[in-house]
């Protein structure tokens, strides 16, 4: 079976792929982390066009383009801040995923690559947030022909080890 699942450590904004996920906050218009260096390296036009999407659901996930960026697109998509004692907070991750690869279907994307959504100032503990991850992407990429490659995007070593275990490639 062809691996259409593949694991970096590098920068997300530097990959040349149909979307690149932003881990974004509500209100789509910038912030740390992944987000800030997303908006930075697209820069001014991507806040212009951030400004007409009226914000974004957690959970929920809505595409602009890339513009200064390799990518085609940039899919937004607001991961919950982790609680340990809500129920809700990996479906909404896991929503993450789900939605964003819809997204990235209806628009022909062949190439999406995600960073680590939650792990980061939202807490959400990284190997719980890559197994949601590895399980929501392998469901989809099961019942979707559609998307030829999924690159899981890891900001530190810590979680590029957590997928490369979760993936089988150790």
């Amino acid at each position: 079976m062809e691996i259409r699942i593949a694991i970096t450590k590098e920068d997300i904004t530097k990959l040349k792929v149909d979307a690149i996920v932003n881990a974004a906050n509500t209100s789509l218009l910038g912030g740390g982390g992944v987000d800030g260096a997303i908006h930075r390296a697209a820069g001014s036009q991507l806040l212009e066009e951030c400004r007409t999407l009226n914000g974004c659901l957690t959970g929920e996930a809505k595409i602009t383009k890339a513009y200064d960026l390799p990518a085609k697109f940039i899919i937004h998509t607001v991961g919950p801040v982790w609680r340990k004692d809500s129920a809700k907070v990996d479906d909404l991750l896991a929503g993450c995923y789900r939605n964003s690869l819809t997204i990235a279907k209806e628009n022909n994307c062949k190439t999406i690559a995600f960073p680590n959504i939650s792990t980061g100032v939202y807490h959400f503990p990284k190997k719980a947030a890559a197994e949601i991850a590895v399980k929501e992407v392998k469901k989809f990429l099961k019942n979707d022909s559609s998307i030829e490659k999924v690159i899981f995007v890891c900001f530190d070593f810590e979680n590029y080890n957590i997928y490369e275990e979760l993936l089988g490639l150790v």
